[in-house]
């Protein structure tokens, strides 16, 4: 039974479905030998319907995220998993985002069934910065880039200032900012705090990872190297 479990939690169907494929004879070695359910082939040896298997539990990926899809499994409208296999919904362990981007805000974004990985991302001491371009409704005064790298810009209704965040004015209405945290919609409200409203914005970078060759819409299953990039920001 243990390659149904390993087909079935790679999300290809319920374990009777699975079951079924592999009486069918769709579940293969790369020589097109049938398995059976007790066969101890090895991952990268097996075939789903002539096609190699998803990886095993530990993937990585990246995605140059579309305006106007919801970081969600459930909500109503475009859903970031409908770009996605369907049977990635279904994985186990879960393929989770790490962090999130709203539904106007488009660019780079990682998913991962590695929890251990999610949080070594996320957490402060990891220190992985991320990088978006920014469009604004009206020119810079000049003063944000200093405003933003002070290490004391309180937003409203927070009690904790925000950490230095770098600002590379690209434009009268066009810039690049590095933040160094993620809080709730913090890029928009920072420059709603300067008297500007923005227009647009697209995460460029996560840590060393860049979207360089990246169509909006597409993914790509990251590498070792690519993984470890992430962290060299």
């Amino acid at each position: 039974m243990r390659l149904v479990k390993l087909i079935a939690n790679l999300g290809y169907g319920s374990r009777k479905e699975i079951q079924a494929a592999i009486k069918n004879g769709w579940v293969t070695d790369r020589a097109g030998n049938p398995l059976k359910t007790d066969s101890k082939t090895p991952h990268d040896e097996i075939l789903f319907d002539d096609e190699p298997l998803d990886p095993a539990p530990g993937m990585v990926l990246l995605m140059n995220k579309p305006l106007g899809y919801t970081c969600s499994t459930k909500d109503q409208g475009k859903l970031i998993y409908d770009l996605l296999p369907d049977r990635f919904r279904m994985r186990k362990p879960v393929l989770a985002t790490i962090g999130r981007l709203d539904k106007e805000t488009s660019g780079a974004l990682l998913f991962t069934d590695d929890g251990a990985f999610l949080h070594k991302v996320i957490a402060p001491k990891s220190h992985v910065p991320k990088v978006y371009e920014i469009t604004l409704d009206r020119p810079l005064k000049g003063g944000e880039a200093d405003l933003f790298a002070s290490g004391t810009m309180m937003l409203e209704a927070e009690h904790k200032p925000l950490k230095p965040a770098e600002l590379e004015v690209i434009g009268e209405q066009h810039a690049r900012l590095t933040l160094h945290e993620g809080r709730y919609h913090q890029i928009r409200r920072m420059f709603a705090a300067t008297g500007n409203h923005v227009t647009a914005l697209t995460r460029i970078r996560i840590g060393g990872l860049g979207l360089e060759g990246l169509a909006e819409g597409d993914w790509i299953l990251l590498d070792d190297a690519q993984k470890a990039s992430i962290f060299q920001g």
